[in-house]
């Protein structure tokens, strides 16, 4: 897609929040270890939310100084503030990152408090995060991080600074290989590229250098922007019946990319109605 036109996604992706009343708004939070990981597994849902209006804001527990091949510490912890600080604006969504060492991340009950209070400031009706059979130890220690936090933003006696939620939100894990809802997000895939895309140190560095291609790594914008399309390839047969199931066969055999979500079992599990509700994209 010509960039313009994904400038102009962007920027109508901005302006959006007038689609519908303060009262009818949602406010999702994404919590992630690494600045990269939220855009990655909820980037074009969270696009969708925030064309309707809705709020969202991505947290990442670590400052990512440690993945990298050839630099590392605050030099690589500044370089990638900045990259998701750009990231967040191409999204449509607040972003921070928590100043916390690249693996090293553990569930400390300091930690446990700073994701209450975020939860609790962005009065989340929705959050989503790691699962917590993770490869990496960070995505796991913030799954449970999350899971500790998750009864304690009702109870006022914890972290008593920050007023307490009235209810529990809804906590969600991406759904890779046992997904229960599905989002077709074709129609705004290029944007979510062109915004992981300002993550230039993992997705044109880091990951490539992991994973012996280096070489392979295009110089050009527009190359680049298919570059990182190709790393996120299309819909498999587990998430196609997902689809079918809140789009029918008709859309759903249709759809090229799709972003999944299951429930954690510590959370209640709302009913396809209000599903439905708390994914308002899914027509």
């Amino acid at each position: 897609m010509p960039m313009k036109k994904i400038l102009l996604m962007v920027f109508l992706s901005v302006i959006a929040i007038n689609c519908i009343s303060q009262d009818d708004k949602l406010n999702i939070i994404v919590i992630g270890a690494h600045p990269d990981d939220c855009d990655e597994f909820a980037g074009g849902t969270t696009i969708l939310y925030s064309k309707l209006g809705h709020r969202v804001k991505f947290v990442s527990m670590t400052n990512g100084d440690a993945g990298h091949q050839s630099m590392g510490g605050g030099a690589l912890a500044k370089r990638r503030m900045l990259e998701a600080r750009e990231a967040g604006k191409r999204f449509g969504v607040e972003y921070l990152v928590i100043d916390n060492h690249d693996g090293e991340l553990m569930p400390t009950l300091e930690n446990r408090l700073k994701i209450i209070r975020e939860i609790r400031n962005w009065k989340a009706d929705i959050v989503i995060t790691h699962p917590p059979d993770d490869y990496h130890p960070d995505h796991r220690n913030t799954s449970i991080l999350v899971q500790d936090a998750s009864y304690m933003v009702i109870v006022p006696n914890v972290a008593p600074d920050t007023p307490p939620l009235k209810k529990n939100p809804v906590f969600l894990y991406p759904g890779f290989s046992s997904p229960e809802i599905a989002v077709d997000i074709d129609a705004v895939f290029d944007q979510k590229v062109y915004a992981v895309s300002a993550h230039e140190s993992q997705f044109f560095e880091w990951l490539p250098w992991t994973e012996g291609t280096l070489d392979k790594v295009p110089s050009g914008r527009e190359e680049r922007l298919k570059y990182v399309a190709e790393w996120f390839g299309t819909v498999s047969e587990t998430e196609k019946a997902c689809l079918k199931k809140w789009y029918g066969e008709a859309r759903a055999v249709k759809v090229l990319h799709a972003e999944t979500f299951r429930y954690a079992p510590y959370g209640r599990k709302p009913s396809e109605e209000e599903t439905r509700k708390l994914f308002p994209m899914i027509k």
